[in-house]
């Protein structure tokens, strides 16, 4: 099947395209938009790929599936489009930003900036009904994400792992941690995150000291 991705990732994830859940994936995929709203849009559904090539990654924060409202989802974990008001997730993650490196809340949640730095925002089922979070849970995108992952835990080194929520951290198993950095917390949801566990755990700092001892540029966050 030929799949329309950034090359060197396309090469990775060769073997998935042809396996029979692949098809019925992308089948059932095609009938959803067809039949009704979804989102991302369509040409932005392997955009935290196309967005971070393979060879380029130096962290992955992994969300569940899209947001589901109008204009929010854009093939990135946990971002927004431009002009798009905040989730209050994503607050939570700016905030925490400010707290641990003292940088200012931006603009605008397009986490696009991210990911050409090297962040693979990566959702573990890329498409969503509008209005219906994890609507898209059972289509088998959860095979073809888990793939990724284990991709790049077989074939890179020194990357860290940004895993947040109950979701997030149940692939963990899938990680060496002897080779990587894994940062585990709470969602940064509010109802997870004012329980405590997600603020002053100062991730961020902790992820760019990383990549600095394995001489790597830090990410602007």
């Amino acid at each position: 099947m030929n799949v329309q991705m950034e090359e060197s990732w396309k090469r990775q994830l060769q073997g998935e395209f042809d396996k029979p859940y692949f098809e019925q994936l992308t089948n059932a995929v095609r009938q959803e938009y067809g039949q009704t709203t979804c989102y991302p849009p369509g040409r932005l559904i392997f955009n935290a790929f196309n967005l971070c090539p393979f060879d380029k990654v130096k962290v992955v924060i992994i969300g569940q599936d899209p947001y589901h409202e109008p204009g929010q989802a854009h093939g990135l974990s946990f971002s927004v489009q431009d002009g798009v008001p905040f989730p209050p997730s994503l607050q939570n993650i700016f905030k925490e930003i400010m707290n641990d490196l003292g940088r200012p809340i931006p603009q605008t949640g397009n986490l696009t900036r991210w990911a050409e730095q090297g962040v693979l925002l990566l959702n573990a089922t890329l498409t969503v009904r509008a209005h219906q979070a994890n609507s898209h849970a059972q289509l088998g995108w959860q095979t073809f994400t888990d793939a990724a992952i284990r991709a790049l835990a077989s074939g890179r080194e020194h990357l860290v792992y940004m895993l947040w929520g109950g979701y997030a951290r149940g692939k963990s198993y899938m990680i060496d941690k002897q080779r990587n950095l894994v940062l585990e917390s709470v969602h940064p949801s509010p109802l997870s995150a004012n329980r405590g566990g997600w603020f002053g755990q100062h991730q961020f700092s902790r992820c760019n000291n990383y990549l600095e001892a394995n001489g790597l540029s830090p990410i602007e966050w």
